[in-house]
Parts: structure tokens; sequence; C-alpha cells
């Protein structure tokens, strides 16, 4: 599987070719098949030929040239001579040389008991008057074709004939196995070349187009679960992609709407509220009991911080800022610079140059969340960059008392403040750290909570460098 291709092209394009070498093997065994048979049969039917011609050419040559004509009719596999007996007796019951046998008579008209055909695996009595090159060319073929006997197949041994001539004599003829195909060579390794080359390249463009409405979705539903701006994709490629771009368009739009409509109705219950809390601020100024009208002003105060923080959190899921790539290294040097400014005790240690695709402003607003909300119980924060393989980690600790690992992930609920017996006017409305893991989960990153063994916290944001 490690070898398997990633990508939906580059399997298709395996495939294919393995489809390809499968299919040209099966076809070159079906036609290795065919042209074996083919030069069989080539070899079947030269050797009735040669005899057939051979004894029509003796018939109409005067007896005294017949031994000349016999040798010049023979070659280094195939051997005439002129006996005055048969010297091969055929055995019952061999069909493959009673159809050879019948065929010979056929093409000499003459009658079938005048020839007699015989499978042999020792033919080397036949050659035994030849002269030293053809015996050891015979002895050449014979090692080749050695160890097969009587049960192997027939038309892999020794062929011996015998043609009886009008005088009453025996025509003897005796050949070696019929030869294999001839090999496939190097047209044949070139075709299979080309065939491959040529399929690969029409799988890769047909694949790349097909495939990429789907990158196109990939890419925008990655930047839209960031929180970026995505336009309408194009509706096309074949069926099934259409239809997932379509619904993708359509999710994007209700999602769009959505949050649109929610922010209006937020907006429009916070606009609201100031009214009555106005009035209710104009009314307690009428208490007499300066205690009372203290605590009343004081309930107002918060009701309308905690609406006006509700808005802002709803607002930063929605708004829209462009992403552009930023030295990650300087914006937290800056936001660190800042906080120092107004006496906080944190320090920062960069270094780390490293381009990363983000929204600033939204980021800044995160990490300062998250380290004025260190420096706020921890005392004091320290900073650092910490590059991953796939993400850039952004480490946050301080010396304070830490967080029960119980409440490691409900401290992110909006409005959920541990210390409650903190000022609220010094501690917020308890939304700092639900914004800033809204800010940084809408870039594709997280934020994680530690609890260090020497003491304190660790808060790790984690960002994708991907972009």
């Amino acid at each position: 599987m490690r070898l398997m291709p990633r990508s939906l092209a580059g399997r298709f394009v395996l495939l294919l070719l393995l489809t390809l070498v499968v299919a040209q093997g099966a076809a070159f065994i079906l036609f290795s098949g065919e042209r074996l048979k083919a030069v069989r049969e080539a070899h079947r039917e030269n050797v009735v030929l040669r005899a057939a011609g051979l004894v029509r050419l003796l018939e109409d040559t005067p007896a005294e040239l017949h031994g000349r004509v016999v040798q010049a009719a023979s070659s280094r596999v195939l051997r005439f001579w002129i006996a005055e007996e048969s010297d091969i007796d055929p055995p019952a019951g061999d069909a493959p040389a009673s159809a050879l046998a019948g065929e010979l008579a056929h093409a000499l008209g003459i009658d079938p008991g005048r020839v007699r055909v015989a499978a042999t695996t020792l033919p080397s009595r036949f050659f035994r008057d030849r002269d030293d090159g053809e015996r050891q060319e015979h002895r050449r073929l014979h090692r080749e074709r050695r160890g097969w006997g009587p049960e192997r197949r027939w038309h892999l041994r020794w062929l011996a004939l015998s043609i009886r001539l009008p005088d009453g004599r025996w025509l003897n003829a005796v050949t070696g196995p019929a030869p294999g195909a001839p090999r496939w060579g190097w047209r044949f390794l070139l075709s299979l070349l080309f065939s491959g080359v040529a399929v690969a390249l029409v799988a890769v463009l047909v694949t790349r187009r097909l495939t990429r409405p789907m990158r196109q979705l990939s890419e925008a539903a990655d930047r839209f679960g960031r929180g970026e701006a995505v336009d309408e994709l194009p509706v096309e490629g074949p069926q099934e992609a259409r239809r997932t771009v379509r619904a993708f368009n359509r999710m994007r739009a209700r999602l769009d709407r959505y949050l649109s409509d929610r922010t209006a109705m937020l907006a429009a219950i916070s606009h609201d509220l100031r009214t009555p809390i106005t009035s209710l601020r104009l009314r307690a100024e009428f208490v007499e009991d300066v205690e009372t009208r203290a605590k009343i002003i004081e309930t107002l105060d918060e009701m309308q911080r905690m609406t006006e923080a509700a808005l802002a959190f709803i607002r930063e899921g929605v708004e829209s800022e462009a992403t552009r790539t930023v030295d990650i290294d300087a914006l937290v040097d800056s936001v660190v610079a800042d906080l120092a400014d107004v006496g906080s005790d944190v320090s920062f240690t960069g270094g780390v140059k490293l381009p990363l695709p983000c929204r600033p402003a939204a980021l800044r607003r995160a990490l300062r969340n998250v380290i004025e909300n260190a420096v706020a119980y921890g005392e004091r924060a320290r900073v650092r960059l910490v590059p991953q393989a796939d993400e850039l980690h952004i480490i946050i600790e301080d010396d304070g008392p830490g967080i029960p690992d119980a409440d490691h992930d409900r401290v992110f609920d909006p409005f959920v403040r541990l210390d409650e017996s903190r000022s609220r006017e010094g501690g917020g409305v308890g939304l700092g750290l639900a914004i800033a893991r809204s800010i940084v989960r809408g870039h594709g990153g997280d934020i994680d909570l530690e609890n260090r063994a020497e003491g304190g916290l660790s808060a790790t944001l984690r960002l994708p460098r991907d972009g």
C-alpha cells in the first residue's frame, strides 16, 4: 500500500496501466498459441509437400538417378533415403500418425496402405550413414529435446515416415520436431511501451479534467472553514461533481444568510435594549437610598457590557477580513510590545521568520486576549514560537495556579469565569478566551491548555502552515 499513489489521477493511471499489461499478456498468450499452431501446420504441410513432390519426381526419374535426387532433397533436419524395406513400424491406434498418413496418401492419390507414419524419440539410426556435420546437428537437436518419452505431446517428437514406391522400394524420411513459434522481438516491446505511454498521457489529461471541480471544491471548503469569503463555484465537470458543487454553493449561501441574519438580530436586540437600560438608569437616579441606587446602576452597567460583549462575540464570527500572508514573528512581537508598553509583564522569544497566511487583525485580537488572560491570572506571560511539520505553535506560559483538567474545555465557553470573586470590571464578562478560540478555529487551528509540571498554565495556539 505504500507504493499506491494517493491522488485519484495516480491511482487511475496505475489501474489503466495494470489493465493494459494484463490485457497485453493475455493477448500475447493467445497470439503465441495461434502463431505456434500456424508454425506447426506449416511444418507439417512442408513435410507432406516435400515428400509428395519427391515421390512424383522419383516416378519420372530413371532409377539410376534416384540416389542423387534423394540426396539433393535431403537437408540437415529432413533426411530422405530409399531402402528395400520400410524402416518404421507405426504403432496401432496412433491417431495423429494415421491422420498424417492419410493426408500424405491423399496428396499423392495413392492407397493409404502404402504410407506409414510414426513418432519416435530415438532417431539416431536414421543418421548413422551421414557425415560428421549432420550427425553433430542431429545430436544437438536431440539433446535439446531429450527426455520426451511417448507420454509427451506428439508434435514434440521426431517424425518418421515411409512411402512405398511403384517399383516396390520404400522412400524413408525422418525429421525433427516442429520448431517453436518465432520470438516477438523488440517490436512487440516497443509497441507495449508506446501503448503504455499513450494510455498514461490520456489518463492523466482526463483525470485532471475530471478532478478539477473536486480540487476547486476542496480549496473552497478549506477557505470557507477558515472564515474567508468564498465566491460561488462554477458548476462544471461530470454529473456527480456538478451535484456536489451545487450542494456546496447552496450550503455556503445558507450559512452566509444565517450568520448575517443572526448578527442583524443581535444588533437589533442590543440596540433595543439600550432604550430600556437608559430608561431604568434615569429612574434609578430618583431612588433615594444611595446604596440601592448604586447597586441598580451597577447591575444596569453590567447588563450593558454583557450585551455589547455578546454582540462583539457574534460579530467576530462573521466579519470577513481579507486573508494575507504576514511575518508571524513580527505580528506576535508587536502584540507583546503593545502589552509591555502598558505595564504587562510579558516577554517574547522569537527569531522564527515564517510567513503565515492569516487574518492579521483577528489573530492579533486572539493573541492579545490569551496573553492578557495569562498576565491577569498568572502574573506574567512568556511567549514563544515553535514551528512543526505542518503547523505553527504559539505557546504562552504563565506562573499562575493553573486550571483543573476538568475545566480546560469549559473555560472557553462564553460568559464562563472560573474565579467569580474577581471584579467584573477587571476580569471582564468571560468572553475573551471564547473569542480567541473562535478566531483560531476560524483559521483552521485550535487552542490547547495544559498545566505545567513546574507550576502555571501553558496555552498552545495551533495554526496550520499550508494556508
